[in-house]
């Protein structure tokens, strides 16, 4: 067994701590797991929308405990209020859509045969969700899986390691079985271990790139199904015609909250070159008004990054970009300590050379370079390794859809930016990942095809 320890990003001090089950405790959790699925299964959707939306309303009655739990795992200011607005929707969304989602595709039924398709649940899924969002991300999956019929087995990061456990407790006090739904801790190799093995049918992961490979090496050969949303690297686009003020509100909020740890946060901005100087002043101007501090004081705007090693790496990017020539806009914050606590940036004379521009960052950190036109900055948006979602801003909706055409993207927002709709599919491209969570095609995602081909009797 491994101990599995939370350190809190606002001092430093140990949050919370939880022993990892053994690789033989957690074949036989999971066997269980996939014993329990049938019945689950069998019951009317009806009843397992149900529960699970339930299960929902149960965690929105823990949300006063849970906001400053948040805060003291992960550094989110309390001010903000926590994640069940998204939460609930995303989760009641699916509710509404699950008849239409999981309906029996019907092909005839005539006087010989009668054909369809049935969506069926693949049986267990594994989801591995994200400290950033650790509510709404595990909704996702979570809420839709149980939903199609399938049973569920959670693992949340370290660094939010007490929201599984809440989740769990929500569910099972709703009526979800407790095999159905179950929270476990693992380590790293007792979680390649298990996907190796077969153990589940699909798995939804959301971190990082690497990650990312893990879990399809481990599960190399064993034809398991994944859901995989990696990193990012997510452009803003502001054209000539854009609404100056609302393109620089919506950015910058975008690349900056949650101290910049979102997956579809904005992490570099191109600027038409007629409005970038207004642009970069206006927010300058934003960025200087935050107040970096104690995410559990209500006048906090920016909390903490979640751990001091994500920080550093915002910290070696800044540096590494002003040595090359990069212009730094937001002098040092006195509240920023070197750790977790970092001053918000705004870079310019930023080049796609430097890791600030390429690399993902994850941090409150945005690049902003002039462009000519829509070709240089197409050109620029799709000079990178990821694809989740670009922002473009413009009073041209046909103009920003031929854009979004060009943009090697997941999703294409025009003038709103780092907000994910239940009624769209959430997926990326390149080593974003694959898959899409979320909308009928989540449903898809979650079960597979089964098709009947009946001959009817013959008198």
């Amino acid at each position: 067994m491994t101990t599995l320890t939370c350190i809190s990003p606002i001092d430093g001090s140990v949050f919370a701590t939880r022993e990892t089950l053994s690789v033989d405790d957690a074949r036989a959790a999971i066997a269980e797991t996939r014993a329990a699925q049938a019945d689950w299964a069998a019951r009317p959707l009806q009843e397992r929308t149900r529960l699970v939306m339930a299960g929902v309303e149960a965690v929105g009655a823990m949300n006063d405990e849970i906001v400053p739990e948040l805060a003291h795992m992960m550094g989110r200011p309390v001010r903000y209020g926590g994640e069940f607005g998204g939460f609930n929707e995303r989760a009641s969304y699916m509710a509404e859509i699950a008849q239409e989602g999981l309906a029996d595709v019907e092909i005839a039924n005539d006087g010989d045969f009668h054909r369809y398709i049935k969506r069926v649940p693949h049986g267990v899924v594994f989801v591995v969700a994200p400290w950033n969002y650790p509510y709404m991300t595990a909704i996702n999956t979570v809420a839709p899986a149980l939903i199609a019929g399938n049973a569920v087995v959670l693992k949340h990061a370290t660094q939010t390691l007490l929201v599984g456990e809440r989740m769990a407790r929500a569910f099972h006090a709703a009526g979800v079985p407790e095999a159905v739904f179950r929270n476990v801790f693992l380590d790293h190799d007792t979680t390649s271990t298990l996907i190796s093995e077969g153990l589940f049918d699909f798995v939804n992961f959301t971190g990082s790139v690497g990650g990312g490979q893990a879990m399809e090496r481990a599960a190399a050969g064993t034809f398991t199904g994944m859901g995989l949303e990696l990193g990012g690297k997510d452009p803003g686009y502001a054209m000539e015609d854009a609404d100056l003020d609302a393109a620089v509100a919506g950015l910058i909020d975008a690349a900056m909250f949650n101290s910049g740890q979102c997956c579809c946060g904005i992490e570099r901005i191109y600027v038409h070159e007629s409005l970038f100087d207004a642009f970069v002043a206006k927010a300058v101007e934003i960025v200087k008004g935050y107040k970096l501090g104690d995410p559990l004081d209500a006048e906090t705007t920016l909390g903490p990054m979640a751990n001091a090693r994500f920080a550093r790496e915002v910290r070696a990017q800044i540096s590494e970009a002003i040595a090359a020539g990069a212009t730094a806009h937001i002098d040092t914050f006195p509240q920023d300590d070197g750790g977790t606590y970092l001053t918000p940036q705004i870079l310019t004379g930023v080049t796609h050379d430097m890791r600030v521009m390429r690399d993902e960052s994850f941090g409150p950190v945005v690049g902003i370079m002039p462009v000519r036109d829509d070709a240089e900055a197409i050109e620029l948006m799709n000079d990178s390794p990821f694809g989740l979602t670009a922002s473009i801003w413009t009073r041209d909706e046909a103009r920003a859809a031929k854009v979004g055409d060009a943009i090697e993207t997941g999703t294409v927002f025009m003038n709103r930016a780092d907000y994910l709709d239940p009624a769209l599919c959430w997926t990326g491209c390149k080593s974003t990942g694959r898959g899409g969570a979320l909308s009928v095609i989540g449903y898809h995602n979650l079960t597979r095809p089964k098709s009947y081909h009946l001959k009817k009797a013959t008198t």
